[in-house]
């Protein structure tokens, strides 16, 4: 029944197409559920156009069945307007995207904000080239770090386990140290983590509490290994075609909810991960209180990441990125890489 839900849902979208009638209603398709940390900045920006004069119909992946791994198909057939993802969800459909938020290349929020404006033109371009959408917004959920339910000090004790990856570049990482990759979505991990399908999970201290992971993990360790950048896509003959004034209203409610996410990411996530390892500091509010362990984080283990990500991650990325785009290298140098001090020329 559900997949015949959905099959109806899609059919319904498809079959109501993008005519110039329609041009100001936005089905918006989204991945941020009301418990979570980011839904505030974008029922923000659903508000805001909203009213400037938008008919806005805003869905969820969850809610609908659907795969966020679809999500390029889904804004560029036009089924939905807007949509939501995280872009290593998709970038198995064209590894240059994963280029924006490779493991170990951006370490903090900052290094990842340089990364983000320095290949945002050249993202956008390669959106558009092939799947005919473009980013209105790109955002981190932060830092992500490990939540493991046994007892960890250190990457070392990774060795043998089964940790939760969401990106190939992630995955290579765990493989060399020892760790078995499991894919799995987000709302697939909490069960994962509960049932002993995977021992570790990696994502930001606000998604893993207002995700309730805590409930099933004993240990934190606050290594970011990347940002997770997310995206909200929109269909480009839709967009295109809009009046001005409402495309400029659009882009700027989308400018703001990119700000607002970035702060939430910047700020919010040391609040998220007091709570969940029961600090004094616990603000409270969304997030909830939890006993989990605070594993500190070794000089070493910083190194053994940058290394990894130096001599097995960005080669590995550059060959599989080559083979689907010939200028990868060379664009990724010219714009993360100089933002980074990195090159693959």
């Amino acid at each position: 029944m559900k997949r015949l839900t959905t099959a109806v849902l899609v059919g319904v979208a498809l079959g109501a197409g993008v005519g110039p009638g329609m041009a100001q209603n936005v089905r918006w398709l989204s991945q941020t559920q009301q418990q979570q940390a980011q839904y505030p900045a974008e029922a923000a920006a659903v508000e805001a156009v909203g009213a400037a004069g938008f008919a806005v119909d805003r869905n969820e992946f969850q809610a609908l069945g659907l795969n966020l791994t679809d999500a390029l198909r889904l804004a560029g057939t036009g089924v939905f307007q807007i949509v939501s993802t995280q872009v290593g969800s998709v970038a198995k459909d064209d590894p240059f995207l994963e280029g924006i938020d490779l493991i170990g290349v951006s370490t903090d929020m900052g290094e990842l904000k340089d990364a983000v404006e320095a290949y945002r033109t050249a993202f956008n371009d390669r959106l558009a080239e092939r799947f005919g959408v473009k980013a209105l917004a790109i955002w981190p959920f932060g830092p992500q770090v490990f939540l493991c339910n046994q007892e960890i000090s250190g990457l070392a004790d990774l060795e043998g386990l089964k940790v939760r990856s969401f990106t190939a570049s992630m995955s290579t990482l765990l493989s060399e140290l020892g760790a078995t990759p499991v894919t799995l979505s987000f709302p697939e991990v909490y069960p994962a983590l509960q049932r002993g399908v995977a021992s570790c999970g990696v994502t930001s201290p606000t998604s893993s509490n207002t995700g309730k992971w805590p409930e099933v993990t004993t240990h934190v360790m606050p290594l970011s290994v990347s940002g997770s950048v997310q995206a909200h896509l929109v269909n480009l003959a839709w967009y295109n075609g809009l009046p001005a004034d409402k495309r400029a209203a659009l882009d700027a409610a989308m400018a703001d909810m990119e700000a607002a996410l970035w702060e939430l990411a910047t700020k919010s996530n040391e609040d998220a991960l007091a709570c969940t390892t029961g600090q004094d500091s616990c603000p409270g509010g969304i997030y909830n209180v939890y006993d989990n362990t605070l594993v500190p984080v070794s000089e070493a283990d910083k190194a053994l990441v940058t290394t990894i990500a130096k001599e097995k991650i960005l080669p590995e990325w550059a060959e599989r990125c080559t083979a689907a785009y010939p200028e990868c290298k060379t664009i990724w140098s010219q714009t993360v890489g100089a933002a980074r001090g990195l090159s693959l020329d």
